[in-house]
């Protein structure tokens, strides 16, 4: 079971910031930003490269999710980024997939 499968269960904190029944989200124990916030799927899929053309609804519930959260705290309109690692060379270190938002700066590419 992945820390983040314990987080979804509520078996260890984390400081939630969005939820509803598909999707949680929540603050990044090691921001890279101002703002850093993991949305995940309650349903778990190790990386991106378990998913299907199936799965297609779960990925835009995560952008979509990330969309709304950024406008409600009022700093779409100044931009933010969202990043989904796969892998260790992609930078993956929790294997249940997740996408980043980062915000509270400007943002430099490349990105690294």
């Amino acid at each position: 079971m992945t820390l983040f499968a314990k987080i979804i269960r509520r078996e260890i904190p984390a400081d939630i910031v969005y939820e509803d029944d598909e999707v949680l989200a929540f603050r990044d124990i090691n921001p890279q930003a101002p703002v850093h916030v993991l949305f995940i799927p309650k349903q778990p899929f190790a990386t991106m490269n378990e998913l299907t053309d199936a799965d297609a609804p779960i990925v835009g519930r995560l952008v979509i999710a990330a969309t709304k959260w950024a406008k409600a705290q009022g700093f779409a309109e100044d931009g933010y980024r969202v990043v989904m690692n796969c892998n260790r060379d992609g930078g993956q270190t929790v294997y249940h997939i997740h996408l980043h938002l980062l915000a509270g700066r400007a943002m430099h590419w490349p990105p690294g």
